[in-house]
């Protein structure tokens, strides 16, 4: 069963620095684009970052870009999102996805984590 499966977040100070990890397993998505989203409180899940199958072409939302980087490791099922100069607004719950493209819309992706919840303090 395809399955991913977040981990890194927590309580951060704002201006600090989190990387979030997900690891895909179950079936082969060195194929695939990985991406992440977050969900505030009270708000609809948002793009934040995504990148090709390749790993050579990599999008980010308005809001992150600058601060947050994605990498991956296709061999290895693993995508990475290192985020850096955190802000209070960054607070929410981040989630990985597996999709057709690198794309923002959130149709494009199949498979999604469970989240994990960062929460920066200002």
């Amino acid at each position: 069963q395809a399955q991913l499966v977040e981990s890194g977040g927590g309580l951060v100070q704002a201006g600090g620095s989190l990387r979030l990890s997900c690891v895909a397993s179950g079936r082969a998505f060195s194929n695939y684009a990985l991406g992440w989203f977050r969900q505030a409180p009270g708000k609809e899940r948002e793009f934040v970052a995504t990148i090709s199958w390749s790993g050579d072409e990599a999008h980010y939302a308005d809001s992150v870009k600058g601060r947050f980087t994605i990498s991956r490791d296709t061999a290895n099922n693993t995508v990475w999102l290192q985020m850096s100069s955190l802000k209070a607004e960054d607070t929410a719950v981040y989630y990985c996805a597996a999709g057709y493209s690198a794309q923002e819309a959130e149709a494009w992706y199949t498979h999604w984590g469970q989240g994990t919840q960062v929460t920066v303090s200002s």
